[in-house]
């Protein structure tokens, strides 16, 4: 029997997991020849069949089962290796991050800057896009790392639950209902209209005000603010984001006697075929999220 190769084995449990060659070869980064030409040189060098292959899928036989157990304690040691052992700043590969507007607009920069010392070569490629998209391309792996609106709730996903991100009203100094309560007579400027928190609102101004409110929603937020600072309406915006704009002068809050609730973001990536470095990352901007608070 010839040495076993570890990314033979890494490639025989997708394939396990799965019980696709194409699922694999997706989750894999790989096309569908490399992992069948790795299946086959590791039934070669065991001399056994591993798969019953049928139109159903792939399925472990006997061999096949008792070969699982062995190679998810090597699978085990070499996530301790990479965790524990491998030298961080020598990592090189890339990393596709999707975030969602919000990030981008407020601590992204931070945490980039904090992935670059930790990770000097760390290749980075960045995705903004509304959170629904977001969640998408992660299940269809054209991203490794999601920050966007979550969880998200698939078998598939670990999420790391971020900082809440509290919404407040925002207006041009002066501007805004005369009353400073009836949202009614206000186009309001806020989120896109595929999203959760233009959902949430749009229900809340229906039940306090009736099916005549105006709102101006939108995928850019610096968009609304600049919308509620021209002094075309008022705005139900990330409080983070719009602070220094107030401190500027150039908007104000002001309390209708109710607020939106707060976002909840997650970073979310997934759990199979585990990777220390997206792990690490994910609760890396936890914390980079929580300093920012």
């Amino acid at each position: 029997m010839s040495r076993l190769k570890l990314e033979h084995l890494r490639t025989f449990l997708a394939v396990a997991k799965f019980k696709s060659v194409s699922r694999a070869a997706e989750a894999l980064h790989l096309t569908q020849p490399a992992v069948t030409s790795r299946i086959k040189a590791l039934e070669d060098s065991l001399g056994a069949a591993l798969f019953d292959r049928s139109a159903s899928g792939m399925r472990l036989t006997k061999r096949g089962d008792i070969l699982m157990h062995h190679a998810e304690q090597f699978q085990h040691l070499s996530e301790l290796i990479e965790k524990n052992v491998v030298d961080e700043s020598g990592v090189d590969r890339l990393m596709r991050l999707g975030v969602s507007e919000t990030i981008a607009q407020s601590w992204l920069p931070d945490f980039v800057g904090a992935l670059h010392k930790r990770f000097p070569q760390l290749k980075i490629e960045i995705s903004v896009d509304i959170s629904i998209n977001l969640r998408d391309q992660l299940l269809t792996r054209e991203i490794d790392l999601a920050i966007l609106l979550g969880p998200i709730s698939d078998y598939t996903i670990d999420n790391v639950i971020l900082p809440d991100v509290e919404l407040g009203w925002f207006r041009a100094p002066g501007g805004g209902p005369a009353d400073g309560k009836d949202l009614s007579s206000v186009p309001i400027a806020t989120y896109a209209k595929n999203t959760r928190p233009y959902r949430e609102l749009r229900a809340e101004l229906f039940e306090r005000f009736g099916p005549e409110i105006s709102m101006f929603p939108s995928s850019s937020l610096s968009s609304c603010f600049r919308l509620v600072e021209a002094g075309l309406g008022v705005g139900a915006l990330p409080i983070s984001l719009g602070t220094r704009l107030v401190n500027e002068g150039k908007l104000e809050r002001f309390d209708p006697g109710w607020t939106p609730k707060p976002l909840r973001f997650s970073a979310s990536y997934l759990g199979e075929p585990r990777s220390h470095l997206i792990e690490t990352t994910a609760h890396m901007a936890d914390e980079i999220a929580r300093a920012g608070l």
